[in-house]
């Protein structure tokens, strides 16, 4: 395990997310919020990338999907509202496709020799990672856009928020599950979880998973339920206020996420 591979998984799911999330956003968002957040998600791909180098093992399709994608949104960004109006949702439309099959494919790469339930969680695990990294921080932005559109309808902050939440639920079921079947796995003395879980996360060690249950799921859960009840008084600058925070909670919920998964090999 190594900080770059933290920081690579964190960064990829985080730029995937942003790019899965945009699909839900309205145009009259206008051209300058989503020239913004497909220039962050290329960033943090870029970066992401670039974390990726510094590993030993060798590339792997999954590296060669997130590439294309990568490269899509960088073109995305190049063009939107300047030139190539027709090809743009062919762009999103590939770079979404290129992004979910990267956290496929890495998901199976991470899992690998593991048995049909873990592997299977573990792809759940990560694409349901950047569906509410994704749309947390989409949703944080788009709240601070009614600034610079203030005319824009709340019914937009609204339906994102509804993504977001639906995300949290599914990030929930899954982390859940996951648990679930080490503890299971555990019991059935089968080693491929490595030490018991349900011992690990009953040690001093079990601190990072419960901070992770903690700061990334019951705080965005209750956080994003507190957004939708603001946004349907249409409070965009106190639902704005609360999803600063979500977001920063569902970060670091993400983070040990990805801690947790390659020191422990559990997928929550």
């Amino acid at each position: 395990m190594s900080l770059s591979t933290v920081l690579f998984l964190f960064l990829t799911h985080l730029g995937v997310g942003i790019v899965l999330t945009l699909v839900f956003v309205s145009r009259e968002a206008g051209v300058k919020f989503f020239r913004f957040n497909a220039g962050l998600a290329a960033i943090l791909l870029v970066i992401a990338l670039a974390f990726r180098v510094t590993a030993e093992s060798k590339y792997t399709a999954a590296d060669v999907a997130l590439i294309a994608c990568t490269l899509a949104v960088v073109v995305y960004w190049a063009t939107v509202g300047r030139m190539l109006a027709k090809i743009r949702p062919a762009l999103v439309g590939f770079a979404v496709g290129a992004g979910i099959t990267a956290l496929v494919l890495q998901g199976l790469t991470i899992a690998a020799g593991r048995s049909l339930p873990m592997q299977a969680l573990t792809v759940a695990s990560f694409l349901s990672s950047a569906a509410l990294l994704g749309g947390a921080c989409t949703a944080m932005i788009l709240g601070h856009w009614y600034l610079v559109i203030p005319s824009m309808q709340v019914s937009h902050l609204q339906s994102i928020v509804k993504v977001h939440i639906a995300s949290m639920v599914v990030r929930v079921a899954v982390v859940g599950a996951a648990v679930f079947v080490a503890i299971v796995t555990a019991f059935a003395a089968q080693p491929e979880v490595g030490p018991s879980f349900r011992h690990y996360i009953t040690s001093v060690s079990g601190i990072f998973f419960w901070q992770r249950v903690l700061f990334g799921l019951a705080g965005p859960a209750v956080l994003s339920y507190l957004t939708w009840e603001t946004a349907k008084i249409r409070a965009t600058q106190s639902a704005t206020g609360i999803l600063y925070v979500d977001f920063f909670m569902v970060v670091v919920g993400e983070v040990l996420a990805k801690y947790l998964l390659l020191a422990a090999r559990v997928p929550v």
